[in-house]
């Protein structure tokens, strides 16, 4: 089973990310490790342990992983009884 992480962030008084909602992340936006690695300015080394749970990174961390992934224009769709998710984000459009 998929270990959920929970952390605190800046922009949101509690968030949850899990291994496999990073693993579909990249998958939607199409970016590899190191690409994802890169954008949130941490090691690739901290992104392969990361999914393949091998490691949990520190709360500051996933912040800035899940940051990098939801300035992408994605949002993580929290356990609510259906299960955890990704998605992109609603666009509003320019009448709204």
């Amino acid at each position: 089973m998929d270990g959920l992480v929970v952390f605190r962030s800046i922009n949101h008084i509690c968030r949850m990310i899990s291994p496999s909602q990073c693993r579909a992340a990249r998958g939607l936006l199409n970016w590899t490790q190191a690409e994802l690695a890169k954008v949130a300015g941490v090691g690739i080394v901290t992104v392969r342990q990361f999914e393949g749970e091998s490691g949990t990174p520190r709360s500051a961390t996933l912040v800035v992983i899940a940051q990098a992934l939801e300035a992408a224009g994605l949002e993580f769709i929290p356990e609510n009884g259906g299960g955890a998710g990704i998605r992109f984000r609603e666009r509003k459009t320019l009448a709204e």
